[in-house]
């Protein structure tokens, strides 16, 4: 891959954006007991609680390059955050028009599956506001795996995040303890969709609700 700046430059802000929150007290717990292969892309999908989910995720597992499915409106606005998701190779996608949104996430899976790099999809669609976790949308997700069909699939679970953006932006609550747990991997080409579906929600449910 070579030298790759804005890589390093995109990795490094969120590392410093993590540390900012230890500031307030707010402790980052991120569990991984696999080796992933980078060779191969990944498909990770996680339950969505704040927009404080996404530089854990970018820096912890930076070794896979990951990118997000994200809504458009994110991409201005939010320091750090909105500048990664524009510039870092993350898709933006706008919601109100559905052949629009599919299409670009079809194109998203290609790049992804070409690159061998990661793409990260929330597919509750919008963040828990109360850390419940919401019905899994199958759209979005099943045209990622149709065109990344052999990607590992990565289920996520997050818990607590929530708390961080309970007063909205602004205050950030003090002392938040935020955990983040991979769980094992499987391979799209040898599931069909509705087990890999079934894996993913019934992993992150039973970590999140149990």
């Amino acid at each position: 891959m070579g030298y790759q700046p804005h890589k390093i430059t995109v990795d490094w802000l969120n590392f410093f954006l993590m540390r900012c929150l230890n500031i307030l007290g707010t402790q980052i717990h991120f569990y991984n007991d696999y080796d992933f292969n980078k060779n191969n892309a990944h498909i990770i999908v996680a339950n969505h609680q704040s927009m404080y989910d996404i530089p854990p995720i970018i820096w912890c597992l930076r070794q896979l390059h990951p990118k997000f499915i994200s809504k458009i409106e994110l991409g201005k606005g939010i320091p750090s955050v909105s500048y990664n998701l524009k510039y870092g190779g993350s898709v933006l996608i706008d919601r109100k028009n559905s052949e629009s949104a599919v299409n670009a996430i079809a194109e998203f899976g290609q790049r992804i599956q070409a690159r061998k790099h990661a793409a990260v999809i929330f597919p509750e669609g919008t963040r828990s506001r109360d850390g419940r976790l919401k019905r899994f949308s199958e759209n979005g997700l099943r045209t990622l795996v149709e065109n990344c069909p052999d990607a590992v699939i990565v289920p996520l679970s997050i818990e607590n995040s929530w708390q961080l953006q309970k007063y909205g932006m602004f205050p950030l609550p003090l002392g938040v303890k935020i955990r983040f747990k991979v769980h094992q991997p499987i391979e799209a080409n040898v599931h069909n969709f509705e087990q890999i579906y079934e894996y993913c929600w019934r992993e992150i449910e039973e970590e999140v609700e149990g």
